[in-house]
C-alpha cells in the first residue's frame, strides 16, 4: 500500500501534493524519453500488474486521514498514468472521497486523442500534458514514442480536449540541449499553444540525472526561449541555486512586459529589484495590474 501512495511532497508547480503511483512495480510507459529520470525501458501500449481500483482507493482513504494539509491529489506513475486499465472507475472513486482537494494528473499526452481518455480527464480539476516538440523529427528523437503514436495526432487531440475541458489545462515543455532548444521549435510551439489555449505552460530543463546521455540548457537560454512564447502564461522552472541579475523597470516597462507575457511571482521575485517591486505594487494599488492563480501558480497580469 505504501508503494501506491507517496508524499506529500512540495511541488513548485502545484503546491502540496499527495501522489498516487498507478504503476508502482515497474516503469510502464508509451514513451521512452531521453531525459526521463527513470531507467530506459521498452515502450508499451498497456500496463500489466497494476494495483486494483479498490486497493488504490483504500490506500488513498487512509492517507487522507493522515495528510489533510494538501493542495492536490496527483495521479502519476512509473510511466504513463492514462494507461491504467480502470482509469475511469478509479477517477469516479477518487471524486467521491477527495473532499476539497483538487485532483490532478501528470500525463505525457500520448493518449489524449482517445475520446474515452478525454471524457475521463475532463472530470479532473487539473490536467498536465507534455508537449516537448511540434515537429515530427524532434518528437521521434526526443520522446521516442511507442509505434503508431504521432505528434500531429497528439496536438489535434489536445485541441479537441480543450474545447470540452472546463478545468485548468497545463502544458509542460522539457528543453534538452541540441534537440528542442531552437528558436524554430519554440516559434512552432508558440503557434500551436495559441491553438490549444492552455491555462498555463511550464517550461523546464533537465535537473535530475537522465536515463540517457543528454544535457539540459542553461537557465539563461531557457528564459530566452520562453520569450518566444508570446501572450501566454509561462511558468519557468528555475533551479534552486539560480541567482539572476536584478533589474530596474519603470511602471511603463512593467506594463509592456506583462502585456507581452504575464509573469509568475517567482519570475518577478527573481528578476525585479526593490524599486521595481515598489512600482509593481503601485500598479496593483491603482488596479492597472491584477493577480491570477492558475493551478496553484500566481501570475501578474495587466487589467
Amino acid at each position: 500500500m505504501s508503494q501506491i501512495i507517496f508524499g506529500p511532497i512540495t511541488s513548485r508547480r502545484f503546491g502540496q501534493s499527495l501522489g498516487i503511483d498507478l504503476s508502482p512495480s515497474s516503469k510502464q510507459c508509451n514513451f521512452d524519453c531521453l531525459y526521463c529520470e527513470l531507467k530506459g525501458a521498452k515502450t508499451v501500449d498497456k500496463v500489466s500488474d497494476a494495483p486494483r481500483v479498490q486497493e488504490v482507493l483504500d490506500a488513498l482513504t487512509e492517507a487522507l486521514v493522515k495528510h489533510q494539509n494538501i493542495d492536490v491529489i496527483t495521479l502519476t506513475a512509473n510511466g504513463e498514468p492514462t494507461l491504467y486499465p480502470e482509469l475511469g472507475m478509479l477517477v469516479e472513486g477518487i471524486l467521491k472521497i477527495k473532499k476539497e482537494h483538487k485532483l490532478l494528473i501528470l500525463s505525457n499526452g500520448a493518449t489524449i486523442k482517445d475520446p474515452s481518455i478525454q471524457e475521463i480527464l475532463s472530470k479532473l480539476d487539473i490536467v498536465k500534458l507534455s508537449l516537448d516538440c511540434v515537429s515530427s523529427k524532434c518528437f521521434k528523437k526526443l520522446d521516442r514514442a511507442h509505434k503508431g503514436i504521432e505528434i500531429a495526432e497528439i496536438i489535434e487531440g489536445m485541441k479537441r480536449f480543450r474545447t470540452l475541458y472546463k478545468g485548468e489545462l497545463v502544458i509542460e515543455i522539457l528543453v534538452v540541449e541540441g534537440l528542442n532548444d531552437t528558436e524554430e521549435e519554440f516559434k512552432a510551439l508558440n503557434a500551436v499553444l495559441h491553438e490549444i489555449k492552455p491555462d498555463r505552460i511550464d517550461v523546464g530543463t533537465i535537473d535530475r540525472p537522465p536515463a540517457y546521455e543528454v544535457k539540459g540548457v542553461s537557465i539563461e537560454r531557457l528564459v530566452e526561449l520562453t520569450h518566444l512564447l508570446v501572450g501566454l502564461h509561462v511558468n519557468i522552472a528555475y533551479k534552486k541555486n539560480y541567482i539572476p541579475q536584478k533589474r530596474t523597470f519603470s511602471e511603463e516597462e512593467i506594463l509592456e512586459l506583462l502585456k507581452r507575457r504575464p509573469q509568475s511571482f517567482e519570475d518577478i521575485a527573481l528578476c525585479f529589484d526593490e524599486q521595481s517591486l515598489e512600482s509593481l505594487q503601485h500598479l496593483i494599488v491603482e488596479k492597472r495590474l491584477h493577480v491570477k492563480n492558475i493551478a496553484g501558480v500566481d501570475f501578474y497580469k495587466v487589467v
